[in-house]
């Protein structure tokens, strides 16, 4: 959940760091709550956007403002918690708990644009930012959660609170700013509190390093290719897309293909050249540990002996269950529980899906067993040949722009009643963002939404969503939203054309926007997707299911040639294939989200006995091959070296990943009940816009599922889906 101190920081632990300078010190002063001065801020952070929204005006930002910026921003927020402290008065949910939700203004307007671009659009000046002031923000965060004074007039309200007249969402703000006080170390001796500050700042310093490490690691580990011949199987377009990554990069008359954040590379499957695909998938796998500069395994190591230390501090075994306090699953035991009662059939499957493309090698004439640099691309064969889809022939389908436009938008439409309008008047960060103004069912406007979805060499890998404007009643803001993907770039003047797969990432990115378009809340803080980390993937995932129904498919998957709908039996293929090459899949997802809880199941005499690169692969080799799983030919979709989930900020997805998997428990149980009641209808969108998506974090995860659905959650579609089981008669 976001926090409800320090908003600013929070949303920088999703991508970490920025710097100060000593400028505020001549910001003029203005009196406050009991005389307390409070510095006015000066530049363009100091007051709201006048943009529509307030959405950040990137034509009046440079990166010379973030480092003052910052700077003035921690003093006025400083400023405001020492007028709370030293308020007189007795302590009040107004004058205590809604005066430090509505603190730290100007900081978070500085985060939320720096971050965005420190993800999307860095460099070396935002880098260098970005390294200096992290542990700084470590720092102000941890001199106010951790400040003794303002705890005591926290808990002298939140012991109160039986006497108190609240509303549920005022309630709910009183026991999440308590409880995340005491996460945070309120409650420690004063000498552990000194330690976990001290922690926290060398932690900050750490996953900052391990995220701009992976960033240089993922473009120096691209794979350079001199001879054109070698690039066999691989389109026109491809090839000529990795000519001028080459040219790009300074080496004309080479090609280069750029590394994708995961293990397994999109472009595999294509390569005919054995020799070339094994290049690919080493360099992929170990582009962060062998050595040098851009090696991240002495960061996890330190990384890992902290947390279960700072864990320790707080009575608690290892950092898995110090993490996992504010879960949907509660505690590491039932996540782990839920994802090893599926190991036995997934290893079977692994095998039996080995044994066929062993097979299908074999039949080809070819004289060896399937490594994970040929799977993606048998498995293709076998595909093909059982289900007679080639993917090649799905993607003409699919036009980035029109995607968004006529399936994304057009699901958006039919389920929830929201219109679009593109615009062209906003400054945008990079010349491919988009922006659209979002229109409600009744014609107001709800938000705006920017898209950025191409792969670029100053972007980190994947795809998320974030806020550039909280939705909040209390400051009567509405959301200012984006998407960034990683989509290959066409060359210029060729179709902008994507895989499915990419296309049910767009689904799912907007499946998040949604969430945080639909926020109904009075406190940002408890607004929009500032939910739990298992339960935040749920809405998202459910929004993929649209990318394949028919009546959306109809309205944007069209040749980009002909201009001819998708045929149906194309789409059969596509959903008959897709229970196919599960054992890889999911197996590689599992592998990852069991690897990182045991990196965090480590107490802390483990986790210190791990203090060398070496033992950070001698651990990792273990843990997998603990699983039971076929490590060997299935690796785990993320190795530890490259696992920016879990080690490129401070929180993160540290205990975590497992939520890709338990919220899709939760999603494959709702599209079952959306089938069951009639599909892509305003009834069933307006009843899961009222049941999930515009109650942020105000409610138990579990109660807001059967308001939705009528009933506890259910694995069983998911396994269904996965092909692990068969499907109920």
């Amino acid at each position: 959940m976001k926090s409800h101190l320090l908003a600013a920081v929070a949303a920088s632990a999703l991508l970490a760091g920025c710097a100060t300078t000593n400028q505020a010190a001549d910001m003029p002063m203005t009196d406050t709550v009991a005389g307390t001065a409070i510095p006015e801020g000066t530049g363009y952070f100091a007051q709201p956007s006048d943009l529509p929204l307030h959405a950040p005006d990137f034509s009046k930002i440079s990166d010379s403002d973030y480092a003052p910026a910052f700077d003035q921003a921690m003093q006025i927020h400083n400023a405001e918690i020492a007028a709370i402290v030293e308020n007189p008065e007795a302590p009040t949910f107004a004058n205590t708990i809604v005066a430090l939700e509505t603190s730290g203004k100007m900081l978070n307007r500085v985060a939320t644009v720096f971050y965005a671009l420190t993800g999307s659009n860095t460099n070396d000046t935002l880098q260098a930012i970005d390294t200096e002031i992290s542990p700084k923000l470590s720092a102000h965060s941890d001199a106010i959660t951790l400040n003794p004074e303002l705890f005591a007039r926290v808990k002298a309200v939140y012991d109160n609170r039986a006497a108190m007249a609240m509303t549920p969402e005022d309630a709910k703000l009183l026991e999440e700013t308590y409880k995340e006080m005491v996460h945070a170390g309120a409650m420690l001796t004063p000498d552990q509190k000194e330690r976990v500050k001290a922690i926290n700042s060398r932690l900050s310093t750490l996953t900052t390093d391990f995220s701009q490490r992976l960033i240089e690691a993922n473009k120096a580990n691209a794979l350079v290719v001199d001879d054109r011949a070698m690039l066999a199987g691989l389109s026109e377009a491809e090839i000529t897309a990795a000519a001028k990554t080459a040219t790009d990069r300074g080496m004309p008359g080479k090609y280069v293909i750029a590394l994708q954040n995961t293990t397994q590379q999109p472009i595999l499957p294509s390569m005919e050249n054995r020799e070339l695909r094994e290049k690919l998938f080493l360099q992929s796998i170990h582009r962060a540990d062998q050595g040098g500069a851009n090696d991240t395994r002495a960061l996890i190591a330190e990384v890992a002996k902290l947390r279960a230390e700072k864990a320790a501090l707080f009575g608690a075994p290892d950092w898995a269950t110090y993490a996992m306090y504010d879960r949907m699953a509660q505690n590491p035991e039932t996540a782990i529980n839920f994802m090893e009662a599926m190991v036995p059939a997934l290893a079977a499957t692994q095998r039996a899906e080995a044994a066929a493309l062993n097979a299908e090698i074999k039949k080809s004439g070819e004289n060896f067993t399937v490594k994970p640099w040929d799977w993606d691309r048998y498995a293709e064969q076998v595909r093909q040949a059982k289900y007679d889809l080639d993917e090649s022939a799905v993607k003409p389908y699919f036009e980035v722009t029109r995607t968004l436009e006529d399936g994304v938008f057009f699901m958006a439409e039919k389920l929830y009643g929201l219109t679009f309008e593109k615009r062209t008047d906003l400054p945008v960060y990079h010349p491919d963002v988009s922006t659209y103004t979002v229109y409600d069912k009744d014609k107001s406007v709800l938000g705006i939404f920017y898209f950025d979805p191409f792969q670029r060499d100053n972007k980190r890998g994947g795809a998320w969503m974030s806020n550039f404007v909280e939705q909040s009643h209390l400051y009567g803001t509405k959301p200012v939203i984006y998407n960034v993907l990683n989509i290959p770039k066409a060359p210029e003047g060729e179709p902008q054309l994507v895989s499915f797969d990419n296309v049910e990432t767009m689904f799912h990115e907007f499946g998040h926007a949604l969430h945080g378009f639909f926020a109904n809340q009075k406190y940002a803080s408890l607004s929009g997707t500032a939910t739990a980390r298992d339960f935040v993937e749920y809405p998202s995932q459910v929004h993929e299911m649209w990318a394949s129904d028919p009546a959306v498919l109809a309205n944007y998957a069209k040749h980009h040639e002909t201009g001819k709908v998708i045929p149906s039996e194309l789409i059969a293929k596509i959903e008959a294939a897709s229970k196919f090459n599960q054992g890889y899949a999911l197996g590689e997802t599992m592998e990852a989200a069991l690897l990182d809880m045991k990196w965090h199941s480590l107490s802390p005499q483990e986790a210190a006995a791990i203090d060398t690169p070496e033992k950070v692969d001698a651990f990792e080799r273990k843990s997998l091959t603990e699983l039971g799983l076929e490590v060997e030919l299935v690796p785990p979709r993320y190795r530890s070296s490259y696992f920016s989930h879990i080690f490129s900020d401070p929180t993160g997805y540290s205990a975590g990943y497992y939520s890709y998997l338990w919220t899709e428990m939760l999603d494959r149980d709702s599209r079952k009940w959306f089938r069951e009641n009639g599909g892509l209808t305003r009834k069933n969108g307006d009843h899961y816009r009222n049941t999930v998506l515009s109650k942020g974090g105000t409610m138990d995860y579990f109660e807001m599922f059967r308001n939705f659905a009528g009933r506890e959650p259910d694995v069983t579609p998911m396994l269904e889906a996965r092909g692990l089981v068969e499907p109920a008669k």
